[in-house]
């Protein structure tokens, strides 16, 4: 009776293994994004490149720059949702202050949140219909002059029929 009870236990422990294998699997698997290239214009005519890579999908979107410990200086993120909204961002599981930048579709910056708290779950809101949001490295807004009111262009951003 023993030895029956010992193999229904080992039974149940192999197949919760080999169902929940897979799950752990892909948890760890890396997001892949696209990345290009995008200039931000400020009130001035100052020009500054970056390097983005661009989360559009939801999968993309939800991992952002989670768990990334450093982002040199040109480089940054850029998250496309596709449509004008309302748009709510957080920092959890992201080590790294961060500026925020919201995008009205015609590339126009309506918002920046700068230098977000590591970690944070509190929301940081559009305060307005945006369609992309860029992060950049915390504290990189004010020191490249960038603010409300800037255009930012790219090759999905300020395209006709936006």
């Amino acid at each position: 009776m023993l030895a029956a009870g010992l193999q229904t236990i080992a039974k149940s422990a192999f197949m919760a293994l080999f169902l929940l294998l897979p799950l752990a699997a892909t948890a760890d698997e890396p997001v892949r994004f696209g990345e290009e290239s995008l200039t931000i214009e400020t009130a001035s005519g100052r020009q500054h490149v970056f390097q983005v890579e661009v989360a559009a999908t939801p999968e993309q979107r939800a991992r952002g720059l989670m768990f990334r410990n450093a982002m040199d200086k040109d480089r940054g993120m850029l998250f496309d949702f596709g449509e004008t909204r309302r748009v709510t961002m957080w920092m959890k599981d992201t080590p790294l202050p961060l500026d925020m930048l919201f995008i009205e579709a015609d590339g126009g910056i309506h918002r920046i949140v700068e230098r977000t708290v590591p970690y944070s779950e509190a929301i940081i809101d559009s305060h307005g219909p945006v369609k992309y949001v860029l992060e950049l490295n915390g504290g990189q807004a004010a020191e490249l002059g960038i603010a409300a009111g800037d255009r930012v262009f790219s090759k999905r951003i300020g395209a006709e029929g936006d």
